[in-house]
């Protein structure tokens, strides 16, 4: 667990939690794709939305994925998280983004977040055991991986990234055609 928090900054200053700040916020994002892990299979785990509905992560196979590990306290994952949402709205069923929330606390943290940003594509799910991130490895908050249509992984990064970027559409392509 220590793992988890030393990743994220957790003293990050109120404006970055607002929307409004996302402008200033992501000139510093500055992730680096990481193929070391290259054709690992998806690790399978049960995690749930805020009503209980199970996804098993393992049976998300047939179309590309975008798996996001966050938290609320990280304030790199708060920026990221409507930068997210906009590139789930571009892509459609194109690539299915999915991000996973790894708050202790669950539906009682991730539910007024979600609330509060109004999100337009993104869905709430929980894993408050961190068992998903333990199973992907590496404890650091934000943690994205791409995973292909077969549910092997072609790259991820760790720690904040700009999601908005020429960079990424780029990345994203190799798994979505």
């Amino acid at each position: 667990m220590a793992l988890l928090l030393a990743g994220c900054d957790r003293e990050a200053p109120a404006d970055v939690q607002e929307q409004g700040a996302l402008g200033d916020a992501k000139a510093g994002l500055s992730g680096e794709l990481d193929r070391s892990h290259e054709g690992e299979l998806m690790p399978a785990v049960a995690v749930a939305d805020p009503s209980g509905n199970a996804l098993n992560t393992g049976a998300l196979q047939g179309g590309p994925v975008l798996l996001n590990l966050w938290a609320t306290w990280c304030a790199p994952c708060v920026v990221e998280m409507p930068i997210l949402d906009d590139l789930a709205a571009e892509y459609g069923d194109a690539l299915r983004i999915i991000t996973v929330s790894q708050d202790m606390q669950g539906a009682e943290k991730v539910v007024p977040f979600f609330a509060e940003r109004e999100f337009k594509q993104l869905e709430p799910w929980l894993d408050p055991d961190n068992t998903l991130g333990f199973g992907i490895g590496g404890g650091v908050l934000p943690t994205t991986v791409l995973y292909d249509s077969q549910g092997r992984e072609i790259w991820r990064v760790v720690g904040e990234y700009d999601w908005a970027s020429a960079e990424a559409r780029e990345a994203i392509s190799e798994a979505v055609e």
